[in-house]
């Protein structure tokens, strides 16, 4: 979403019109995502429906990540990387004058201080890097966004005074992980978060994903950090696994024990924090016994989210050749019953929100007419109706009913 901010303003600011409509425009642009099979197949189904009589250009990941497949399936005109910045401008160009353009690699990262289009006039998306440490063995995103490379604070605190000042009242910091933020650099998350809480004026910050190992490093001060009431109390951290050895085939450099004392030390000092994660069904060598205790994880941690993925082999990764492999009905039914689980588990967390009342920034239209989203201190989505516009605004609500993803609530009292 931030690359694609970057990229609508990096075209207006150089004087391009952003269509409304794609019967609209002249020239379609799509920022592609390639982490998983299923999204893949999305994107090229998408890719091979635009009109013969538009010029297309493909960025994002897919291009790196699956080229091959981009090739054979799909019509283009060019097609760069993830993260393309002012780049974007050139392919445009070049494209225009009928040039066909192939612009791919990972290195190289846009700057903070480039022009953007907001999405959401009341939520900044700040990248504080882009790509990552890892090594995941089912990851392909490494290939495409690369090693890690850090903003510096003084860029980030300036990008989010900026936003602010614009009228932000979101900030959400992302990258491929932030837990591994700065290491590059020489500074860590909590440096980070502790100077960007200095920066005056009301606003929220949500923290992106972050993988438990580099977490584990900086604990004590994130947790620390946290406490702040400018810190969004949610924590995204992705398990992917119960089990130890699965982890290891996975490489994921962490133990399901590690995994369990980070949440344990955040629940600790907010016990009403929301933690997020994310399981793997059926990775390569998963066992039934293994699975079991994947189920097992996820009834005792009780997580408020869980993003539950069946395993597909991805192009050039490790895993792609991994043995022994699960067949795909057993995936399917492993899935099955993780969905099962976590639809019971992520209810009763919601339940327990049930007669709350507190403030909420609400930060999105909702799909209902006359329907708001809003965020609570632990980032809960809570629905509201109003006639009247309430973006952007702090709403005093009383919860009085709870769903699996969401909550429900009436106004309390107003407050602008």
């Amino acid at each position: 979403m931030a690359d694609g901010e970057f990229i609508t303003g990096c075209l207006s600011t150089e004087g391009y019109e952003i269509a409304d409509r794609m019967e609209d425009a002249d020239v379609l642009v799509y920022n592609t995502c390639a982490v998983k099979t299923p999204t893949e197949n999305r994107m090229i189904d998408l890719l091979k429906k635009t009109p013969k009589t538009k010029k297309v250009i493909v960025t994002g990941c897919l291009p790196i990540i699956n080229f091959g497949r981009l090739k054979r399936e799909v019509r283009f005109d060019g097609i760069l990387g993830p993260a393309p910045g002012l780049k974007i401008v050139e392919v445009i160009q070049r494209v225009a004058r009928n040039e066909r353009v192939m612009l791919l690699n990972a290195g190289a990262k846009p700057g903070l201080d480039l022009p953007r289009c907001f999405e959401n006039s009341i939520v900044s998306i700040v990248p504080v890097a882009y790509g990552c440490l890892g090594a995941c063995a089912y990851c392909c995103v490494v290939s495409a966004r690369g090693r890690l490379r850090s903003y510096s604070i003084d860029e980030i605190v300036e990008r989010v005074k900026k936003d602010v000042a614009s009228g932000a009242k979101e900030v959400w910091l992302t990258s491929q992980d932030m837990a591994c933020y700065g290491r590059d650099i020489e500074v860590t998350l909590a440096d980070l978060l502790e100077e960007i809480c200095k920066i005056e004026g009301t606003f929220l910050v949500r923290i992106g994903m972050m993988t438990p190992n580099y977490a584990s490093n900086i604990l004590e001060k994130l947790v620390e950090v946290y406490k702040h009431r400018k810190i969004f109390k949610f924590l995204h951290l992705p398990v992917q696994s119960g089990d130890n050895e699965v982890l290891k085939r996975m490489q994921r450099f962490y133990t399901e024990e590690e995994f369990i004392q980070i949440v344990k030390n955040f629940r600790e000092a907010m016990p009403n924090i929301t933690i997020a994660t994310d399981v793997i069904c059926g990775f390569p060598g998963e066992t039934a016994e293994a699975f079991e205790k994947t189920l097992h994880l996820i009834e005792k941690v009780k997580p408020d989210i869980v993003n539950v993925s069946k395993f597909f082999p991805r192009p050039n990764t490790p895993a792609e050749k991994l043995e022994p492999k699960n067949p795909p009905s057993e995936i399917k039914e492993r899935s099955r019953k993780m969905v099962e689980l976590v639809r019971q588990v992520t209810l009763e967390k919601n339940q327990a929100w049930r007669d709350w009342k507190g403030q909420i920034l609400i930060d999105e239209k909702g799909k209902k007419p006359s329907s708001w989203i809003g965020r609570n201190f632990a980032y809960k989505p809570i629905v509201v109706k109003s006639q009247e516009s309430l973006l952007g605004r702090t709403v005093g609500v009383h919860v009085v009913e709870a769903f699996q993803t969401y909550l429900e609530a009436v106004p309390d009292w107003y407050k602008i």
